[in-house]
């Protein structure tokens, strides 16, 4: 059986939390897709954003993390794109109804605002909830344009 593929992207100031999470999720099995950025040099969230939300419109990425500052501006960036639901998650409850009732496919986070060991509960929770169905899914039906 193959490693499920996770998508994970970031600006400069979400570079150290990325990399992290990186290596957390590569440890628990997962293999990790890197959209970058690749230094904590000053850079644009949605150069990172745009192809990962790109990747998971086409269905190449299934599921993906992804950081900034405040974790607004990347999350707004992937929500732009047909098919993301990026749950802007700064707590492990958020990030549990972003998947359970919201079926989200991206956890965005604000690296500024927490701690490693906080980004990986949150992470494990986003991966290891599922989706409720019933009364979410009509909901979840009438997001797309």
């Amino acid at each position: 059986m193959s490693k499920e593929l996770i998508g994970i992207a970031s600006d400069h100031a979400g570079y150290e939390m990325k990399e992290m999470a990186k290596k957390y999720l590569e440890e628990k099995g997962y293999e990790v897709k890197d959209f970058g950025t690749n230094s904590s040099e000053s850079s644009d969230y949605a150069d990172y954003a745009h192809p990962l939300g790109e990747a998971i419109s086409s269905g190449k990425i299934k599921r993906a993390v992804a950081f900034c500052g405040s974790g607004n501006g990347i999350n707004i960036t992937l929500n732009r794109h047909k098919g993301v639901r990026s749950a802007y998650s700064w707590n492990p409850e958020i990030a549990r109804l972003g998947r359970a009732h919201n079926d989200a496919n991206v956890c965005a986070m604000p690296a500024r605002f927490l701690e490693p060991g906080q980004v990986r509960e949150i992470i494990d929770v986003f991966l290891s909830t599922d989706f409720e169905g019933g009364r979410h899914q009509k909901r979840i039906e009438k997001i797309e344009l």
